[in-house]
């Protein structure tokens, strides 16, 4: 490998390096939605030079999970009851076209892939949040992966990441700890292994309402 080539190697990997760390503050919530995202600031945090994180807010500006406030400013994208009711909608209205296509397509690779995906959740379940979180995500997509479409499986996964935010606002309510989300999983997953397309996206379009519902109550604007 030449000079140049390693250079822009690790010029990659310290954008993509703080792309996931940052992108993980923001939809755990550690960095507060509408917060300033200083270069300076941030390239300290993450002892990193200031073009890899200026090239990772970028990209989390594409994401929209970051705004660009000024011609180089950047803040954390804010939230709203009326922006988590409209990426409530999309993506109840993009998961179910997905996953009637995915269940059409359905094969024994499908089947076998969702019920792992389904046990490493459960699994991960009570440990750490940010693993859960992972596999929680790999289980939803794992319902859609069988459909064919992979411009709308990535519109699907873009919708869930901006969701999560709201969902941490949500999971400390007596209501909501009050459902059996894994009970919701399972039968989601049952009807969609019945192949049961109308039974599954019933389901799962139940899950996020619930959700939805409560966190749009604790909201004002």
């Amino acid at each position: 490998m030449n000079m140049v080539t390693e250079t822009a190697t690790k010029e990659s990997s310290a954008t993509r390096g703080a792309y996931l760390k940052l992108r993980e503050m923001i939809l755990t919530g550690e960095i507060e939605p509408g917060f300033k995202l200083k270069i300076e600031q941030l390239r300290r945090l993450l002892d990193l030079g200031s073009s890899p994180v200026r090239e990772a807010l970028s990209l989390l500006t594409s994401d929209k999970l970051v705004e660009r406030i000024d011609q180089r400013g950047f803040r954390a994208a804010p939230v709203s009851k009326a922006n988590f009711e409209e990426i409530l909608m999309l993506r109840c209205t993009l998961e179910d076209m997905a996953l009637r296509a995915s269940i059409a397509n359905a094969d024994a690779a499908w089947e076998e892939r969702l019920i792992l995906k389904h046990y490493h959740m459960n699994k991960a379940r009570g440990g750490e949040v940010v693993t859960f979180e992972a596999a929680h995500k790999a289980f939803h997509m794992a319902l859609l992966d069988q459909s064919g479409l992979p411009m709308l499986e990535g519109y699907c996964s873009q919708l869930y990441d901006l969701n999560i935010r709201y969902r941490y606002l949500a999971a400390g309510g007596k209501s909501y700890q009050k459902r059996s989300i894994e009970t919701e999983h399972q039968e989601i997953m049952d009807a969609a292994l019945g192949k049961d397309a109308d039974n599954a996206c019933k389901l799962l379009l139940n899950h996020y309402r619930r959700t939805g519902e409560y966190l749009s109550s604790q909201m004002d604007t």
